[in-house]
C-alpha cells in the first residue's frame, strides 16, 4: 500500500482509531512549530489552535469592522439630523458642507448647483458654472476619487494649501435622472481621497445632500 491506499482506508474507516487508540500516542509526527517529534495527538493539538488563533484574527478585524461602520452611522445620523433642522432653504449649502467638514473631518467642502430658483440666484452656490462641469458632473455614474488634475471645481475651493486629492459628488434625485449640481470635497493629502476606495458611502452622501438641495432647483 503506498501513503494515498492508506489516506483512502482511514477515510473510508472513521473508527480505526477509537478501535486502535494505542495508536494515537505512539506514532510519532515532526512539529512544525516546536521542531521536534510529536504524538498525533499534540499535533491535533496544534492544528486546532493554529484554526483558532486563524478564527480569533477573522473575529477581531470583524470587530474593527462593526465598530468603524458603527461610527459611520453615527456620524451620517448627525449630519442627516443637521439638515433637517436648518430652518431656511437658503442655509442648507452652508449647513451641507459645513457638516460634512466638521463631522466627517473633510478638510474642504464645497458645492454649486445649476438651475436654480429664481430666488437663490444671487447665493455663492449658484455662481456660474461652465458647460464643461455641467457635462463632467452629468457624466460621473459614481463618484469621482483621485488626484487633482487641475479640475475647474477645485478651483471653487479657497484654500492655503493645494488640493491634492478630490472627490467629487454628482447631484441628481435619482440614476438617469437630469443633474443639477456637483458637490466637490477636497484635501491637501493625496492620499485622502484615491482610485482604489470603496464609494458606497459617498453614493449614499450624494443621494441625502440631492434629496436635501433639490428644493433650491427651479
Amino acid at each position: 500500500m503506498n501513503s494515498s491506499d492508506i489516506a483512502e482506508y482511514l477515510t473510508n474507516h472513521p473508527h480505526f482509531f477509537e478501535e486502535h487508540a494505542e495508536l494515537l500516542s505512539s506514532v510519532k509526527l515532526t512539529s512544525p512549530l516546536m521542531g521536534r517529534a510529536i504524538s498525533l495527538q499534540e499535533r491535533q493539538m496544534e492544528v486546532v489552535r493554529e484554526k483558532y488563533k486563524v478564527l480569533e484574527l477573522r473575529m477581531s478585524d470583524l470587530m474593527r469592522l462593526a465598530q468603524e461602520n458603527d461610527g459611520i452611522t453615527n456620524k451620517f445620523q448627525s449630519w442627516t439630523r443637521s439638515l433637517l433642522l436648518a430652518r431656511n432653504d437658503v442655509d442648507l449649502p452652508h449647513i451641507l458642507t459645513q457638516g460634512l467638514q466638521d463631522i466627517f473631518t473633510v478638510p474642504h467642502a464645497t458645492l454649486r448647483l445649476w438651475q436654480v430658483a429664481p430666488d437663490f440666484s444671487h447665493t455663492w452656490f449658484a455662481e456660474l458654472v461652465s458647460e464643461d462641469v455641467q457635462l463632467f458632473a452629468k457624466g460621473l455614474v459614481t463618484p469621482y476619487c483621485g488626484s487633482n488634475h487641475d479640475f475647474e471645481a477645485a478651483g471653487w475651493i479657497e484654500s492655503d494649501h493645494s488640493i491634492q486629492s478630490l472627490a467629487m459628488l454628482p447631484l441628481r434625485l435619482a440614476p438617469g435622472s437630469a443633474t443639477f449640481g456637483l458637490l466637490v470635497l477636497g484635501s491637501p493629502d493625496a492620499a485622502r481621497f484615491t482610485k482604489e476606495m470603496a464609494t458606497d458611502f459617498l453614493v449614499k452622501i450624494a443621494d441625502t445632500s440631492s434629496a436635501a438641495l433639490n428644493c433650491l432647483i427651479d
